[in-house]
């Protein structure tokens, strides 16, 4: 049952294309509710395990699904209004896409597979690369180029990393299926040479496609691009799947002892993402690409915490869910923002909290999220990480790791400070906000808060197995 949860988004997709917008607004909705159900039973333990030579419901991938599943939806509701506003001349493209690029990050989710999740990966790149273009700006085209081009060398990477992964089975003789749960069962037995050799490969492969540096220059562009919408999906939920085919490897580097090197490379990437964000993130003028940055910087706090492992590691895991919630939120927001002044220009969008107060409460309570304040849950990821970190002896990563945090937040402050409380004192609202496109940003950062004041055992327990594999705990 739960490989409905690609095929239901793939086949509405395409009826999608062929359907009338108001039809099609409806198939987009009912989708999403439809998906959220589908990943609940499984997530309950309704359906059953799955596990073939292809497919299997590991605890990393159904927590991946299960927060796209939840983010989708509320996109979706907001996607409705949204192009109302803007009056879209291919909306039915849009809408569609997103369907079949929803059905491409699920095959991702439960992809076990080395080829399968290959083809998943890829395939998300296909299916999203239209709601990059769909503006057709000379700005969307190069953005969208751009997507395409260094994503699939990326991908082509990955490949390689995977075939150094089969090769090291050749060499030491083992016939399995090409399956990451199959191939831990022998992972002490692969010739660890190639082994390494393919997880570099996939970690530049599919690290591009997560924003790690220096592999990121897509993604400024693509998120900048994007409608709201899609860069809320690209940044909540393209860069978690792509995380997780960097995690199913590192998985495998443990069963097969060389844990140590699959930290360290991570580690690196990590650190070298965060630094990349705080250089860049001091001068910008785009809000949009602002926000693209701070998604490159937290997945390198994502890497980092997985690299780390120990208490680090559930750090990491936390970190991705509420990154998702408030990343995903804070574009929703900054798509009210576009709406309202017609510009992406942090110089040009000024009094924001007097002409959309709505709005301009969700963005500043958004960025506080984002960089580590409480209520929200990036307070307790990132603290986790770095006292896995001191706990791990890892003192030179740790003092880099704050040292960008706190870069990052002075740079990024003094920008949204401005656009939220410095004067306008001209009122040129272009389009006035309304709590249909008001509402779902708020959603999404109460479900941060409430995570942080009460994280339920399903997903603690979830979290727990999804890491066990790494050595990561949240005891001691």
């Amino acid at each position: 049952m739960l490989q409905l949860v690609f095929l239901i988004p793939i086949i509405a997709g395409i009826a999608v294309f062929f359907l009338p917008v108001k039809i099609g607004r409806m198939v987009l909705i009912g989708t999403a509710i439809t998906h959220l159900l589908i990943t609940a039973l499984e997530w309950f333990h309704v359906t059953g395990p799955l596990h073939n030579k292809y497919f299997s419901n590991t605890p990393e991938g159904m927590l991946v699904l299960a927060i796209m599943s939840f983010l989708f939806l509320f996109i979706s509701l907001y996607t409705i209004s949204y192009m109302a506003e803007v009056e879209m001349s291919k909306e039915p493209t849009f809408n569609a896409c997103m369907l079949l690029f929803l059905g491409a990050m699920s095959m991702v989710t439960i992809a076990d597979h080395i080829i399968m999740l290959w083809v998943a990966v890829e395939a998300t790149t296909l299916m999203s690369a239209p709601l990059i273009f769909v503006r057709r700006s000379k700005e969307s085209l190069e953005a969208t180029w751009k997507y395409v081009l260094i994503c699939s060398v990326g991908i082509a990477l990955a490949l390689l990393g995977c075939f150094f992964i089969i090769f090291s089975m050749e060499m030491s003789n083992i016939h399995v299926p090409i399956s990451f749960s199959s191939l831990s069962d022998v992972a002490d037995q692969l010739n660890s040479v190639w082994l390494k050799a393919g997880f570099i490969f996939i970690v530049i492969g599919y690290g591009t496609k997560m924003g790690l540096a220096p592999m990121h220059t897509w993604l400024p562009d693509a998120h900048s691009e994007a409608p709201s919408p899609a860069s809320a999906l690209l940044s909540g939920a393209l860069l978690n799947c792509a995380f997780l085919g960097v995690y199913r490897c590192h998985q495998l580097m443990h069963s097969a002892g060389l844990g140590d090197y699959s930290s360290n490379v991570l580690i690196a990437f990590g650190l070298a993402s965060m630094l990349v964000s705080a250089i860049f993130i001091l001068n910008q003028t785009d809000y949009k690409r602002m926000l693209a940055y701070s998604s490159i910087e937290n997945m390198g706090i994502i890497a980092v915490g997985i690299g780390i492992g120990g208490l680090a590691a559930f750090g990491a895991m936390l970190h991705m869910i509420h990154h998702s919630l408030i990343k995903s939120s804070l574009f929703l927001s900054a798509g009210n923002i576009l709406l309202g002044y017609g510009t992406k220009s942090i110089d040009k969008t000024r009094g924001m909290l007097r002409l959309f107060p709505k709005t301009g409460m969700s963005f500043f309570a958004g960025f506080a999220g984002i960089s580590g304040f409480p209520p929200f849950g990036i307070f307790i990821s990132e603290l986790l990480i770095i006292l896995g970190a001191i706990q791990a002896g890892r003192y030179v990563a740790v003092t880099i790791f704050i040292f960008c945090l706190i870069l990052i937040f002075a740079g990024a402050s003094r920008l949204v400070m401005q656009m939220i409380f410095d004067e306008n004192k001209e009122d040129d609202r272009l389009v006035p906000e309304t709590w249909a496109r008001a509402l779902p940003p708020i959603i999404l950062l109460l479900t941060s808060m409430a995570l942080i004041i009460w994280l339920p055992d399903s997903l603690y327990q979830t979290i727990q197995s999804a890491i066990s594999s790494i050595g990561g705990t949240i005891h001691g």
